[in-house]
This record gives structure tokens, C-alpha cells and sequence, in this order.
């Protein structure tokens, strides 16, 4: 039995319809449908969801916990969305929004221009150190932090660089002298 897959879904303020193997699900920040696998059932009792496996096979208990990861992922981020934030560290590094981008002066020759996709959404402070992304997929505003910390990852000499706020960097000593 799935320890995970068993632990029932809160839904909050989202609606949800169970149409045979299609959970339909509408939020306050955002709506669509999720399929689940042919081994699994769902059913919604008072204000939770709970799957509950159709069939009993070798691959019930795995797709059982990835289906309910991912619909409460879904849920959750049709509810009350997700937020991820990034620091910028460095002389002169900074993050600035223009439209549907974010420009990046990095230390490099020249500024980088970053797409956003459409579901993400951005918040950059005064100073232009600390990047706040928002979005109702979690999987996607993952993706993207990630993209944006790959643009000057931290180092670990001096610390400059992108890292998530909550990240730790393992510093190095220097050369040391003789």
C-alpha cells in the first residue's frame, strides 16, 4: 500500500468533479483537467479527494503516489498558487522586468535577455537582488528558477552568483599564502 498515495487531498477552496477517469478541478487562480492512470480511482468525500487503486498489479503502488503528488500539486496551485525567490549576489549583478522579460546584468559582456513563459509570473525588489516567481504549475516555476540560476550559478569563493533564497552555499578558503 502506497504510504503516499493514501493520504487523502485536501481541496480548500477549489471544486472538483470526478467524470470517470477525468478530475475536473476549478480554482480561484486557475482551472483544468487531469487524467489518471487506468489503475487508479478517485472519489471525493466531504472536502477531500482520496485515490484508492481500481486494480492491484506491480505498478499500483508507484503510479498510485505519482498520481496523487500530482493532482495535489495541481489543486494547490489552483487554490493559492506557488512562490519560489531567488538572490542575486554580486558588484553590479542585477535582475531588472521589462513586459514578459527579465534582464540580466551578471558580470558578463553583455545583458541577457530571459523569457517568461505565460503561466509564470515575476516580481523583481528596488535593489534588483531579489527575484519573486509566481505561478499555479509547480513543475514549471521549478523549471524556470532553475534556468535562471544556471544563467551565473554561485560560487564558492566569493558567493556571487543566483541562489534560491532559502539555498546554502558551502564556501571555500582561498589560496593561502606561504
Amino acid at each position: 500500500m502506497s504510504k503516499i498515495g493514501r493520504r487523502p487531498i485536501a481541496l480548500g477552496g477549489v471544486t472538483v468533479e470526478v467524470k470517470g477517469k477525468e478530475i475536473h478541478y476549478k480554482g480561484k487562480k486557475a482551472s483544468g483537467v487531469y487524467k489518471l492512470d487506468d489503475l487508479i480511482a478517485a472519489e471525493v468525500k466531504g472536502k477531500d479527494l482520496y485515490l484508492t487503486p481500481a486494480k492491484v498489479t506491480g505498478d499500483t503502488n508507484r503510479l498510485w503516489g505519482l498520481d496523487r503528488a500530482l493532482l495535489n500539486n495541481k489543486i494547490q496551485g489552483a487554490d493559492t498558487g506557488f512562490k519560489k525567490q531567488l538572490r542575486i549576489n554580486g558588484l553590479g549583478y542585477k535582475a531588472t522586468v521589462a513586459g514578459s522579460k527579465v534582464q540580466f546584468t551578471l558580470g558578463f559582456s553583455h545583458k541577457i535577455d530571459f523569457d517568461l513563459p505565460k503561466n509564470v509570473s515575476v516580481e523583481v525588489d528596488k535593489s534588483g537582488q531579489l527575484i519573486t516567481f509566481d505561478s499555479t504549475d509547480k513543475d514549471l516555476l521549478g523549471q524556470v528558477c532553475s534556468d535562471v540560476r544556471a544563467l551565473r550559478p554561485p560560487e564558492p569563493y566569493k558567493g556571487t552568483g543566483i541562489q534560491y533564497v532559502d539555498e546554502t552555499i558551502i564556501r571555500k578558503a582561498g589560496k593561502a599564502k606561504a
